[in-house]
């Protein structure tokens, strides 16, 4: 994942299934808050039920096409030199273990929500796909590639993000009925895939800080002056999407509760009457 494909690639799926994640969230909170449940997984409504599973797919066509790049592309097929695993590609090998858990949790969702042959709570779902960011996790914080300097200081902020995720998942288990914890999960993975795109856009794109440059893929800082404000930067810019998402979840929110959510208070209203009433 050392390039900007690499980041990016990852960055669009966390961020498109955040951002979904989020709507669906909101929605269902204020079309009916007192049956809300969490779900780690939203269905597409609509289009005679044919796009219903396009989350999953997503999550499992994507990640099965990026694990393919890191294993075969990346690799040259050379998996092995001297009967041990190939050296110069242990991060490859590394990134198809944790794109690989997350095309298990995807393939593993469809068969209990499909099929009769796998019939899982949601629950479980919810710590299957803890598992997947744990895997994550335990990639980027022992990773063989050490990462130094202010590329280090970039992934110890995703690792921060995917350690988030992994809590709201978990949580997820725990507290079923939670609407924080199910917008929290949403929030996490949302940002996930915009520090992504940000690593992407300031290690290997146009956004490198003054003073710092990427040869022959490594990031190296002219002084150590460079480095801090490279540093200073990026907590300006995750504090920045930080502000931004929450900002953008609220404004979902009141917009899907003027939207969605005074019919469900008339009814609401209606039903209390009647029982007055009665």
């Amino acid at each position: 994942m050392g390039s900007f494909k690499g980041h990016a690639l990852p960055g669009t799926m966390f961020l498109l299934v955040g951002v979904w994640h989020i709507w669906c969230g909101v929605v269902r909170y204020v079309l009916n808050p007192m049956s809300f449940r969490v779900r780690f997984w939203n269905p597409v409504r609509g289009f005679d039920g044919k796009l219903r599973y396009l989350e999953l797919y997503l999550v499992a066509v994507g990640s099965f096409i990026d694990m393919c790049i890191e294993l075969l592309y990346s690799t040259h097929l050379k998996f092995f030199v001297n009967g041990v695993l190939n050296p110069s590609h242990m991060n490859d090998f590394e990134h198809s273990g944790m794109l690989l858990m997350f095309f298990v949790f995807g393939v593993v969702t469809l068969l209990s929500e499909r099929t009769s042959v796998l019939p899982l709570p949601e629950g479980a779902l919810c710590l299957i796909a803890a598992t997947a960011f744990c895997a994550e996790y335990l990639l980027f914080y022992f990773h063989s590639t050490s990462h130094k300097g202010l590329e280090g200081y970039y992934h110890l902020l995703l690792v921060l993000l995917i350690g988030l995720c992994v809590l709201s998942t978990i949580a997820g288990a725990l507290f079923p009925t939670s609407f924080p914890v199910d917008l929290c999960c949403g929030i996490a993975i949302t940002l996930q895939g915009l520090w992504f795109y940000q690593t992407a856009f300031t290690l290997y794109g146009p956004m490198m800080p003054d003073g710092c440059r990427l040869k022959e893929n490594t990031i190296s800082c002219h002084s150590i002056d460079g480095q801090v404000r490279g540093e200073l930067l990026a907590n300006f810019q995750f504090f920045a999407l930080v502000l931004g998402v929450l900002a953008a979840a609220v404004g979902t929110y009141c917009f899907d509760a003027s939207r969605y959510g005074s019919s469900n208070r008339k009814c609401l209203h209606m039903v209390q009457d009647e029982l007055d009433q009665n």
